[in-house]
């Protein structure tokens, strides 16, 4: 569960970071408030949900098992533990 969750986290500061690394690139001042305004942060929030949404809808639709596959749960099978799949 804490992957997942870290994906979204990483996804959404994504953008964030990235235009903190630019201001350090062409040698602006990274916390002064001229460059950080109000406007600015709502585009990258938007940008930002955006990337998390697009995520969502990744993880969905390509990941986890096929359609059709039954889940097997763990079990014992002649005394030693069988892990759960899906078949």
């Amino acid at each position: 569960m804490i992957r997942p969750l870290f994906t979204e986290v990483l996804l959404f500061l994504a953008p964030f970071a990235l235009y903190a690394a630019f201001l350090w690139a062409t040698k602006n001042e990274i916390v002064h408030p001229d460059h950080w305004p109000v406007s600015r942060i709502v585009t990258l929030t938007i940008v930002a949900l955006l990337l998390v949404l697009g995520s969502f809808l990744y993880f969905a639709n390509y990941t986890g098992a096929p359609i059709g596959a039954t889940y097997e749960p763990a079990h014992m099978e002649n005394g030693k533990f069988v892990p759960g799949r899906t078949r």
